[in-house]
């Protein structure tokens, strides 16, 4: 088991930027903006030959209120975590009556304590770490997050204390990952990834709590409230699931900060990152513009897509027809995703989507061989002939798979490149309804049969030479 560190601190201390650096990723947003990190992250560091689970946390300032006072709960339920907690505080700015407030707290915990004083590049270090001894949490440890100054000392002095209670901390006991690339990998056993994507204050974070029975990503009723892509690992009906919670993504219009445009980056970064997309779409709005790139997005990316319906609950009859009629009108090219009607508030329908998770995800990874692959492209043939090309009919010779989740179907014969796009989306929805594929695009992909005469010359024999020499002379005479 690894031991858990978590990060705490003011608002803009560096927590993310440390966090960044142990990590070795930009997991966690880092900009010059106070309060960027709202919900605690967890990444797995490994620094310096040091194994360990990180915790990044969002700022506390001691005064919060509103969505900064769930901010500063998701803090302290971060501590109650950790093993070990670094106390980050800012060099240049002396100690706040917020740092005051964080110690005072973390004094009264039965927790590994270090005060840590970031931001230390390019001042007198010694000047400006004197006045937080005041805090009363024994030793100072001075670093540079944003250069690694100070960092390995850091973990040396803080982490080895905990080797005796957690062997696979220690340097070396972790596996080389080069070995790890190569060794065979069994993918059906690995977490599914779904991603919960949609525009800001659709539910998402309400959708993920109750999934998860707990509130570990920040809900508040205000557009944004999450501005980083959670990965939240959890266990249902013996499946394995990687729930990655996305900031909502507004309209390019409405994207001002850096801190909305780092948001729409992550959010696209983790329908990249997943294996099936569950767009949720919000009941009492219209269908949006950004619903439907959000959608295309993930079919371009090839990832399987399950759609969520929320906040249906309360809405009159008529006003639900009309929005099933809309979802209709808006989303017929997407018609092989499953819909379903939800209250992530209440939990209405929450259930069933898991269901039409794993199917869209089995359908993504069938394996299906090459004899039923053409069978399937010859019966298509039978009941709709190819259309004629140049006065020559398009021949369809035989298909196999070109990968898996999304499925390929790799289809060879002659002159298939000069297929219309009505006949190639009919192979489409043949292939779809014969292989029972459901909630995940598939790709059907042309392959020009080599001719095996061509570039070939005819080379003639001795005696062919010889009688075409004769042939020559014998015409030649006639022309005289």
């Amino acid at each position: 088991m690894l031991p858990v560190v978590a990060l705490v601190g003011r608002p803009n201390v560096g927590k993310s930027t440390l966090f960044n650096r142990l990590t070795r990723t930009r997991d966690a947003l880092v900009a010059d903006f106070p309060g960027l990190t709202r919900d605690r992250k967890y990444g797995q560091a490994n620094y310096d030959g040091y194994h360990f689970i990180v915790i990044d946390t969002g700022g506390i300032h001691g005064d919060e209120e509103g969505v900064d006072e769930v901010m500063a709960r998701q803090s302290l339920q971060a501590i109650n975590e950790a093993d070990l907690v670094l106390f980050l505080v800012d060099a240049r700015d002396g100690v706040t009556v917020g740092d005051q407030a964080i110690a005072d707290h973390l004094r009264k915990q039965e927790k590994r304590v270090y005060l840590v004083c970031n931001k230390i590049d390019g001042i007198d270090a010694e000047v400006a770490m004197a006045d937080f001894h005041s805090l009363a949490l024994g030793q100072l440890h001075g670093i540079a997050a944003a250069h690694g100054r100070g960092v390995e000392q850091l973990l040396n002095d803080s982490l080895k204390p905990l080797a005796d209670d957690y062997p696979e901390l220690l340097p070396g006991k972790a596996e080389d990952s080069e070995t790890l690339e190569h060794d065979e990998i069994d993918y059906d056993a690995l977490p599914l990834k779904l991603a919960i994507v949609g525009r800001p204050n659709v539910g998402k974070s309400t959708l993920t709590n109750r999934i998860l029975g707990e509130e570990r990503v920040v809900v508040y009723d205000m557009p944004g409230t999450t501005r980083d892509s959670v990965f939240i690992p959890m266990q249902r009906d013996g499946r394995e699931y990687i729930l990655i919670d996305t900031a909502g993504v507004r309209r390019r219009g409405r994207i001002g900060e850096a801190i909305e445009k780092y948001s729409v980056v992550k959010t696209l970064q983790a329908i990249e990152e997943a294996n099936v997309v569950l767009v949720v779409i919000d009941a009492r709005e219209t269908v949006s513009d950004q619903d439907l790139n959000l959608i295309g997005f993930a079919l371009n990316a090839g990832r399987s897509i399950v759609i969520a319906v929320n906040k249906w609950d309360g809405l009159k009859q008529d006003h639900k027809e009309e929005i099933k009629r809309e979802l209709d009108r808006r989303l017929g090219f997407v018609d092989f995703a499953r819909v379903h009607f939800i209250s992530a508030l209440h939990g209405t329908g929450v259930g069933h989507l898991f269901e039409s998770v794993e199917e869209a995800y089995a359908s993504a990874t069938r394996r299906v061989g090459t004899s039923k692959l053409t069978r399937i492209m010859e019966m298509a043939q039978d009941e709709h002939q190819p259309p004629l090309v140049s006065g020559r009919r398009v021949k369809l010779k035989y298909a196999h798979a070109g990968g898996y989740n999304p499925p390929r179907v790799i289809i060879h014969g002659n002159q298939v490149n000069q297929l219309p796009g009505s006949y190639q989306r009919y192979l489409v929805n043949y292939f779809r309804k014969a292989l029972g594929v459901m909630g995940t695009p598939i790709k059907v992909e042309f392959k020009e049969s080599e001719n095996p005469y061509a570039g070939k010359k005819n080379q003639l024999t001795l005696s062919q030479q010889r009688k075409r020499k004769r042939l020559m002379k014998f015409l030649k005479k006639g022309k005289k």
